[in-house]
């Protein structure tokens, strides 16, 4: 009896992983960052708190927003081309299979085949083989502005919560070191969640991750001493 070998690629799921990552490791940085600032310059425990909710809130509308805009971008660029391809197919049906065939020629298929397979395919489907072959627009990788958006602004509360946690169960003289280890411990882990979702080894995408919320802290409580002191 004929199996038929089903396989699952990583591939699909760069659409909401993307925007995932993007949006918790956002999330730990800019509000560990603002908590760390404010802090940093004599703050009320309090006040850093409410910085901290300030940031997380405004934080995932600007992640939600942002990634609905610019995905939404490239719908409107999918859309246009697919509605051009529909024109060119119902005006040169005959020159769109021979540009259809030339693809696979140049992939290394042999030219008579490549116009037998470019027939069947456009008299199947010609909008789906032009999308997906000429225009490189397929199922796992079609924008989907809504799904990024709510993953994103989701994934950025999740990441923003972590620093607020660690600020409200720190002693007030103690949150800078709590929500800075706490945070980059909170980044290292998200990096090895990425990385194991995305297929990828764990070590490089872990210590790029820690590094830049390293640094993106470091700078927000130098500047938020400095300028504490000096106000």
């Amino acid at each position: 009896m004929r199996s038929t070998h089903k396989e699952s690629h990583l591939i699909a799921r760069i659409g909401w992983l993307r925007a995932a990552v993007l949006g918790a490791n956002d999330g730990i940085i800019s509000t560990a960052s603002l908590i760390l600032g404010v802090a940093s310059a004599d703050a009320s425990a309090s006040g850093t708190l409410l910085a901290g909710v300030a940031g997380l809130v405004a934080g995932a509308m600007s992640m939600a927003a942002g990634e609905y805009v610019s995905v939404s971008s490239q719908a409107d660029t999918e859309h246009a081309d697919v509605a051009r391809e529909t024109i060119e197919l119902a005006s040169n049906p005959v020159g769109e299979t021979e540009e259809l065939a030339q693809i696979y020629v140049a992939r290394g298929v042999d030219a008579g085949l490549a116009r037998q397979v470019a027939t069947q395919l456009m008299a199947k489907d010609a909008l789906a083989a032009h999308s997906h072959d000429e225009l490189g627009i397929s199922e796992a990788t079609i924008a989907r502005p809504i799904q990024a958006a709510m993953a994103s602004a989701a994934t950025f509360t999740t990441g923003a919560a972590a620093p607020l946690i660690l600020t409200v169960v720190s002693p007030p003289n103690l949150v800078l070191p709590v929500v800075a280890a706490g945070s980059l411990l909170f980044l290292a882990l998200l990096g090895m969640i990425g990385a194991k979702a995305g297929g990828a080894g764990i070590l490089r995408p872990t210590i790029r991750v820690m590094f830049w919320g390293a640094l993106a802290m470091a700078l927000t409580t130098g500047i938020g001493a400095l300028f504490g002191k000096a106000l």
